[in-house]
C-alpha cells in the first residue's frame, strides 16, 4: 500500500468528517493522495448521502453539483495539506453503490461508520456495511472515539485461509511506515474439541502454522511481531472485541471473508459485527476483489 489513492466519502455531517483528519494522517504516513467524495439523490433518499442544503430537488442539477463540488473543495482546503488532495468527486445515486463503484479507481476508502444523528444516523450507518460487502478497495472505518494516530500497535487476525492472508500486506505496510508492533492472532473456539488434552495438542500445531505464516509474510518485521493462538469459549468476533478492549490497539486489520461454504458466510459477518462494538479503527479487506 505505497502511495495509496484514498477516497473519503462524506455526507457533510460532523460525524462523517471525523474521517478527514485520519485520512490526512494516513496520506502523510504512506505518501498518499486524498479524494473527497459525495453522492446525492435528486430526491431525498434515506439510504444515501443526500444533500441537505438550500437547493430544492427541482433546481438545476448542474448548479447543485457545482455547489457540492465547491463545498468538498472547501473541506479539502480546511482539513488537508496543500498538494496532498485531488479534485473532489460528486456523483448522483445511492451512496453505497456509488462509493463501491468509484472505489475501483482507489487503493483505500476511509469513512465513518455513521452519518447524521437520530433515525437517519442508523440508516446511513448501513451505508458503511454495504460498502464493506461490495467495495473492491480496502475500507478503513473510523468511529467517533477512534484514535488511529499515533499508530503504535496493530491487531492482525487470521483463520489460516488464503482469504485471510490478504490482510497481511496492508497491516505490514502500516507497521513498517509507523514502526508499529503487530499482534498476529489466530482464534479458536473450545467447542471444536472433545477434551482439553486434544485442544492442547492442537494448540501446538496451530502455533507452528501461525509462526510459519509470520516468517513467510511478515519476516522483515520480526522485531515488531508477536504471534499468539487464543482458545476461547466465545465467538471469534466476541474474542476480537475483548482483545480491543483489553489492549491499546490503534488499528484492527482483517479480511471480511474467511473460508468457503458456510464458514465463508459466518466469517464474512465478523467484520461488520466488530464494527458495531469497538472504538478501534478497523481496516477490512475483501479478498475476492483484492490485488
Amino acid at each position: 500500500m505505497k502511495k495509496p489513492r484514498i477516497l473519503v466519502p462524506t455526507d457533510f455531517s460532523d460525524l462523517s468528517l471525523i474521517a478527514f483528519p485520519n485520512a490526512l494522517a494516513i496520506a502523510r504516513l504512506l505518501d498518499g493522495k486524498i479524494t473527497p467524495f459525495h453522492a446525492y439523490m435528486q430526491m431525498n433518499d434515506l439510504d444515501g448521502f443526500y444533500f441537505m442544503g438550500e437547493t430544492s430537488p427541482e433546481s438545476d442539477l448542474r448548479t447543485l453539483e457545482k455547489n457540492l463540488h465547491k463545498r468538498l473543495a472547501g473541506l479539502s482546503e480546511k482539513y488537508f495539506d496543500e498538494g496532498i488532495y485531488s479534485e473532489p468527486v460528486v456523483k448522483i445515486g445511492n451512496a453505497a453503490r456509488c462509493i463501491s463503484e468509484t472505489a475501483s479507481d482507489y487503493d483505500l476508502i476511509v469513512m465513518s461508520s455513521h452519518g447524521r444523528t437520530g433515525f437517519t444516523r442508523l440508516i446511513l450507518g448501513s451505508v458503511c456495511n454495504k460498502v464493506l460487502r461490495t467495495s473492491p478497495a480496502p475500507v478503513l472505518v473510523i468511529e467517533e472515539e477512534s484514535r488511529l494516530m499515533p499508530l503504535h500497535r496493530i491487531l492482525l487476525t487470521t483463520d489460516f485461509s488464503e482469504n485471510s492472508l490478504y490482510a497481511f500486506e496492508p497491516a505490514a505496510a502500516f507497521a513498517r511506515a509507523a514502526n508499529a508492533k503487530i499482534d498476529l492472532v489466530h482464534i479458536v473456539s473450545f467447542e471444536q474439541f472433545d477434551t482439553f488434552a486434544r485442544a492442547q495438542h492442537d494448540s501446538q500445531d496451530r502455533k507452528l502454522e501461525l509462526d510459519h505464516l509470520a516468517r513467510k509474510y511478515l519476516g522483515d518485521l520480526e522485531e515488531q511481531l508477536h504471534t499468539e493462538v487464543i482458545y476461547t469459549e466465545k465467538s471469534v468476533s466476541e474474542e476480537i472485541i475483548r482483545l480491543t478492549k483489553a489492549h491499546p490497539y490503534n488499528l484492527v486489520v482483517m479480511a471480511t471473508i474467511g473460508r468457503t461454504g458456510l464458514d465463508y458466510m459466518m466469517l464474512g459477518s465478523t467484520a461488520a459485527s466488530i464494527l458495531h462494538h469497538v472504538k478501534t479503527p478497523v481496516l477490512s479487506i475483501k479478498p475476492d476483489t483484492a490485488g
